[in-house]
């Protein structure tokens, strides 16, 4: 009889660590920590701003320190990485038309109204590069009213509005200054040669007359 509680007592606390390690994965493992995470890897420091698109396992994020942005789709699995002056516009799209647009150099299209109902919600970021020019994250498709966390548009346009307005104050700032241009370094001329002290100077010799006096030629009898 005295084996049956202790027995009880030991698949209880099996019981509790299992459900905490359990917890613990899970919480781990969540798709917002795990694309946060990633982004968190590529951009070498936290990120000021991140957006994650929930359900899709896309995410976007950006760094003033190490003045890097990032984007993420597989959970994190895959990043790709830019400079963020290499952001060069940003627009919100709901059911296929633009509702708000900032771009470099143009006057931001602001929001005018949230919309109540919408089957979709896209924040579209575009960048300078030719092969990866822009990245969508759906914020808000229909269906995701029924996810565990449930959602509605308004929720979806009021973040992609937030993150509008931080990646505007990105494209408010000036293009990175271009790198100088490399100064060739031109080699010195040689110094001349030393002259020892005992040469002549120049002007001592004159090109018309022999170095020597012509009377004064060796005597045959000193010999």
């Amino acid at each position: 009889m005295d084996e049956l509680p202790r027995l009880l007592l030991l698949l209880a606390l099996v019981g509790v660590a299992v459900t905490l390690l359990g917890s613990a994965v899970i919480w781990y493992m969540d798709e917002g920590r795990r694309v946060r995470r990633a982004l968190r890897n590529v951009l070498k420091s936290p990120p000021e701003a991140v957006v994650v698109a929930r359900g899709r396992g896309k995410g976007a994020g950006f760094s003033f320190t190490s003045g890097l942005a990032a984007v993420a789709w597989d959970s994190g699995a895959w990043c790709l990485v830019y400079r963020i002056y290499e952001l060069v516009g940003v627009e919100i799209i709901v059911d296929g038309e633009v509702v708000a647009r900032a771009f470099r150099g143009e006057p931001r299209k602001a929001l005018d109204h949230l919309a109540s109902e919408a089957s979709r919600v896209t924040l579209r970021l575009i960048f300078d590069d030719p092969n990866h020019a822009d990245f969508e994250l759906d914020l808000w498709m229909a269906g995701d009213e029924l996810r565990r966390k449930p959602s509605t548009p308004a929720e979806a346009i009021q973040e992609a509005n937030r993150w509008l307005a931080r990646a505007e104050a990105i494209l408010r700032r000036p293009n990175a200054p271009r790198a100088p241009e490399p100064v060739v370094a031109v080699a010195a001329p040689p110094p001349p040669p030393a002259v020892p002290p005992w040469a002549p100077e120049p002007d001592d010799f004159d090109d018309d007359e022999p170095p020597f006096d012509e009377d004064d030629e060796p005597d045959p009898e000193r010999r």
